[in-house]
């Protein structure tokens, strides 16, 4: 705002620690610059009236429902007595008005000469346009949604504070599994403080590591009521949360935004603290269930398997294992002995054979010729025997011989003359 004041086209001269400007001046700057705008409207939502009675002027605190913003509106206090049905905190509103600076008090205000409710039609229709939004960015697909974990360590839970829907939604769940351990945290959940109060809660659990389910629970209302579960900037909020969040607000025919962007949504607070966790009776009874089939399934798989082992059993294998080894055992004995006995036959005839066939060659051999008195003459050569003399005309005079008898040998020589 002072450099919109300091490029106003007045160009006033510069300050200075030196040659400041009195407030007044400054006051009147502002004021100068902030009339020189234009009537715009604005939508938000009626969070205080002051009117006096008797008085002329009435003040009201507009606020953004999305956002911890606030603007002041001044009107004349005929102008809300005008309104049908009367303006009450919460409402939703359209304004008209002009930006004012009043320098007296320094404070900045929308003078208002044009309010209008903004009807149930139009908040529907606004509802629906934002869902068709929401829609086309995928933030309804069901791929994107979670899977709730089967018994969370730690459920967060948001909802409005001594409310019924806390009530229902911690006594369901621990109606189910007594131990569950739940982080509270209680906000506006009607209103214009209720989204920023339910975004900074959401952003807390979110980052909490021992939180694995986030609740949003609130009872039934009207549309109006309802209003902040469809609230853009929450539902984008509730679209990146890591942690699942379950949307359990209003009744069965309360459909909010927030029930479509959730990861999962109950009809209502108790169904929302039946889903958190699981039943511990029928989990218990599940085990037991689980326990006897396992049970079952073990003895039916032992009762087979001793079935097999006597069936294996009466076998004549393993009936009786020594029964073949001792008939294999006979007949291994029989076999040997019939090749003992074939063996030794033929060891016999062959060496009856062989007994003939010796006395055959000593009869025919020459040690038997020769024990008759006979001999085998031999010439000597130089260099040894030449063989068996045969006749008269292969020993020449002077050839040396070598006569073979049974028990020895002679040598002799051939003299002179033949015979």
């Amino acid at each position: 705002m002072e450099g919109a004041v300091l490029n106003a086209p007045a160009n006033p001269p510069p300050t200075s620690a030196e040659d400041p400007w009195p407030v007044r001046t400054v006051a009147r700057k502002i004021a100068d610059w902030i009339h020189r705008l234009g009537t715009i409207w604005v939508e938000g939502q009626i969070t205080q009236i002051s009117q006096r009675p008797g008085a002329a002027t009435s003040f009201l605190t507009l606020r953004d429902p999305s956002a911890e913003v606030s603007l002041t509106l001044t009107c004349a206090s005929s102008l809300l007595r005008k309104q049908d049905p009367p303006l009450t905190d919460g409402s939703r509103v359209v304004v008209h008005g002009k930006p004012t600076f009043f320098t007296g008090r320094g404070t900045l205000s929308l003078r208002v000469d044009e309010i209008r409710a903004v009807g149930i039609g139009e908040l529907l229709a606004r509802i629906e346009r934002l869902r068709q939004l929401l829609k086309a960015e995928g933030l309804f697909d069901p791929a994107r949604k979670r899977r709730l974990p089967f018994l969370p360590n730690k459920v967060g839970l948001i909802t409005g504070r001594a409310s019924a829907a806390e009530h229902d939604v911690l006594s369901n769940a621990r109606l189910r599994w007594p131990s569950v351990r739940f982080e509270i945290r209680n906000v506006a959940v009607q209103g214009s403080t209720a989204v920023p109060q339910i975004l900074d809660v959401l952003g807390e659990l979110d980052r909490d590591p021992e939180v694995d389910v986030i609740v949003l629970a609130r009872g039934g209302g009207s549309v109006e009521d309802l209003l902040p579960f469809s609230d853009e900037a929450l539902c984008r909020a509730v679209s990146t949360c890591r942690t699942p969040v379950v949307s359990a607000i209003g009744h069965e025919p309360d459909s909010p935004l927030l029930d479509h962007v959730a990861d999962v949504r109950c009809s209502t607070p108790t169904g929302a603290g039946k889903r958190v966790v699981p039943d511990m009776a029928e989990e218990t009874q599940r085990v037991h269930q689980l326990r006897d089939r396992a049970r079952r399934a073990l003895h039916g798989w032992v009762d087979r398997e001793r079935r097999l082992l006597d069936s294996l059993r009466s076998r004549p294998a393993l009936a009786d294992p020594h029964g073949p080894l001792d008939r294999r055992s006979e007949q291994v004995q029989v076999g040997r002995d019939r090749a003992r006995r074939a063996i030794t036959g033929v060891l016999t005839a062959e060496g009856h054979a062989m007994t003939a066939t010796r006395s055959r060659l000593t009869t025919l051999g020459p040690a038997a010729t020769l024990a008759r008195g006979y001999a085998i003459v031999q010439r000597v050569e130089p260099d040894g025997a030449d063989g068996v003399l045969r006749s008269i005309d292969q020993a020449p005079a002077g050839t040396t011989l070598r006569v073979r008898v049974v028990d020895g040998a002679v040598h002799a020589v051939v003299p002179g003359g033949t015979e």
